[in-house]
């Protein structure tokens, strides 16, 4: 079955994934599917600039982390 450009972007990022990550995607995407057409998601508990900071913080540490593991066994 032919992908349109949006599937095919998709689908690239999810093969990016660290499995762990793929998976709870999956499961996501699987509890969203079976709500109904016509049931609303409330967004409004959007994280706070607190959370975005943190998560910024982590996520550059475990790049820091990768990229110097990178360094040390450059494969």
């Amino acid at each position: 079955m032919p992908l349109n450009l949006r599937e095919t972007t998709l689908l690239d990022a999810f093969r990016r994934l660290p499995p762990g990550a793929g998976d709870e995607i999956s499961a996501l995407v699987e509890r969203l599917a079976a709500l109904s057409a016509s049931t609303r998601i409330d967004w409004s508990d959007s994280w706070s600039d607190e959370d975005l900071r943190d998560f910024t913080a982590h996520s550059l540490k475990r790049l820091e982390a990768e990229e110097g593991k990178a360094e040390e066994d450059p494969r």
